[in-house]
């Protein structure tokens, strides 16, 4: 039997995210040989997953990162099953390593494909079960391509926002942020009426017809009133339209516009946890 040195389990561990315990007993199980060694504790990630492939997982990290010339942006989710592992220093890195190599790809099946460190996403998400013990998978991609595109993070990491921009002038990063920051406050349904579904906007005349015949009003009325009230709705609801949060007396479409007359709000992703 091979002798298993300290520093063959460290290395291990390093390379792994594995406990001490977890490592040693891999080396010895594979008679020291290192790459046997990942092998089998990605097995047993494997049984892991398989295990708690139906478990919940609804916590985790939600990462936004933009690229160099702020022309593209991404956000990912790395779910897990408890606040407790999404706080972890380790676990929170994975998620920003995850979201750098995101920005290369346009789908969460190529960035699940994609290599790190020496094994796919998806492999190294399955060896984390194990190391975990806790289901681990990526949850949203979201990418945003603008002529500038800016971002924001919510403290804990459980909401992350892109918001792009018509154009890249003197304060859009400011800008770009404060309307992230709206978004995750307000949690807009859509950009602006025209993003609006028509099943949303269905059920909301039907919601506010109700409202009014119980409140007596004639039935050849409610098509009118039931319209304003949809304006309201649109006005409450979709981002441009909102009541900007850090000047109440202006719209967040007026908001940018006083940054540049010719700026606008041309898109935003939103993903948030928990």
């Amino acid at each position: 039997m091979a002798k298993i040195t300290a520093a063959e389990v460290n290395k291990l561990r390093k390379a792994t995210g594995a406990g001490m315990m977890d490592c040693k007993k891999a080396l010895v199980e594979a008679d020291g040989d290192f790459d046997a060694a990942i092998e089998l504790l990605r097995k047993k990630g494997q049984k892991v997953a398989a295990k708690r492939a139906d478990r919940e997982s609804s916590e985790g990290a939600a990462i936004a990162q933009v690229n160099g010339d702020n022309t593209k942006g991404v956000i990912i989710s790395l779910n897990c099953e408890t606040d407790f592992v999404a706080k972890n220093d380790d676990f929170i890195k994975l998620a920003n390593d995850f979201a750098d190599m995101a920005l290369n790809y346009s789908s969460k099946e190529e960035l699940l494909a994609a290599d790190y460190k020496g094994i796919t996403v998806e492999d190294k998400l399955t060896e984390q079960t194990g190391v975990i013990g806790e289901k681990i998978e990526i949850g949203a991609f979201k990418t945003l391509e603008a002529p500038f595109v800016g971002s924001y993070i919510h403290a804990g990491n459980k909401i992350a926002v892109l918001t792009g921009l018509s154009k890249n002038v003197d304060g859009a990063e400011e800008a770009a942020k404060n309307v992230s920051m709206q978004a995750a406050a307000m949690n807009p349904v859509a950009l602006n009426e025209d993003g609006v579904d028509q099943a949303t906007i269905d059920k909301e005349i039907e919601i506010a017809k109700d409202t009014l015949r119980e409140e007596g009003k004639p039935e050849n009325m409610l098509d009118k009133i039931a319209q304003g009230k949809l304006q309201r709705f649109f006005k409450d609801n979709t981002l441009v339209h909102q009541a900007y949060i850090k000047d109440n007396k202006q719209s967040v479409a007026q908001y940018v516009k006083s940054v540049d007359g010719d700026l606008e709000v041309v898109g935003f992703e939103r993903v948030a946890l928990g």
